[in-house]
């Protein structure tokens, strides 16, 4: 009895229901690979298929490639901090994340959500892509060490793929003293497939915003759109029980129309066709 009442003061600060809402951030709050942008501006094709090559290698965690070109390949290897914040400056991002922190911060019907970015992307293209939308505090992401002298990258301080990303949501919990059935956490890829099940074990919800076969099985729920509110349909629907009508009336009240809104159930079939079978000759009966 003790520990639940020790678990709701945890999740309550001034009348107000906690919760950590985090984040990947490429092709979840962007529409673009991190490396391929830097791969862009370096003038270095091919990324697409390094990473490919790595992935049938199974050399390093899925997410964890662009660390390992940075650190590992020739190509890669003049890269310098500027080149990562100039990159973040060339990100894409998808719509309304600012009007979405805000939304969270602010707080729905006793709700308030603390707002983080997990990734396995550079700390400085995100904090590049990011600045004045999500504090610098507020981006947990794969961390260089540099040459003081030259500015070269030089080893990794952490990495954000994989279960690493398990790893720095336990801290953000640790630090916000809120219990893991208060954690909702927001992905599209399969370096997330771990933080997901990690979630989904301990109570906690999970989002994915891609159809990437191997988190959509594993997620609570799918919601697919270019604009990052997206990802309050679920968590007004699921967390806070709230209808269609009301959902509407809360974009409405920030001056998004909620256009189009289906709601499908995908059953994703494959067949395959059997050889033909010979046709045995019919017995011919004797006199």
């Amino acid at each position: 009895m003790k520990r639940l009442e020790r678990m709701t003061m945890k999740n309550q600060i001034n009348g107000h229901k906690q919760y950590l809402l985090a984040s990947d951030f490429d092709q979840t709050l962007s529409f673009n690979d991190s490396g391929i942008v830097l791969s862009e501006l370096l003038g270095r094709p091919g990324f697409q298929e390094k990473v490919a090559g790595m992935a049938r290698t199974r050399l390093v965690q899925q997410g964890g490639e662009l660390a390992y070109l940075i650190l590992h390949d020739p190509e890669y290897r003049c890269v310098r901090k500027e080149h990562l914040i100039e990159t973040g400056k060339r990100i894409r991002l998808k719509a309304n994340i600012e009007l979405l922190t805000q939304v969270l911060k602010e707080g729905i019907e006793g709700h308030r959500f603390s707002f983080y970015v997990i990734s396995a992307a550079p700390e400085e293209v995100i904090q590049s892509a990011l600045a004045g939308i999500v504090p610098p505090d507020h981006i947990f992401a794969t961390r260089f060490n540099y040459d003081l002298k030259t500015g070269e990258i030089q080893s990794i301080t952490r990495v954000g793929a994989g279960y690493g990303k398990v790893v720095m949501l336990d801290e953000l919990q640790s630090q916000l003293q809120i219990s893991p059935d208060h954690i909702v956490y927001v992905g599209d890829g399969s370096s997330d497939v771990h933080v997901m099940l990690h979630v989904n074990r301990r109570d906690g919800f999970t989002i994915a915003v891609s159809e990437n076969p191997y988190i959509v099985p594993i997620a609570r729920r799918t919601v697919l759109s270019d604009n990052a509110l997206c990802v309050l349909v679920p968590v007004l629907e699921d967390i806070l029980k709230w209808n269609a009508q009301q959902i509407r009336e809360l974009f409405e009240s920030r001056g998004i129309a909620l256009q189009d809104w289906d709601k499908v159930r995908t059953d994703r079939l494959t067949f395959h066709e059997e050889p033909s079978r010979p046709v045995l000759p019919e017995s011919v009966s004797g006199n």
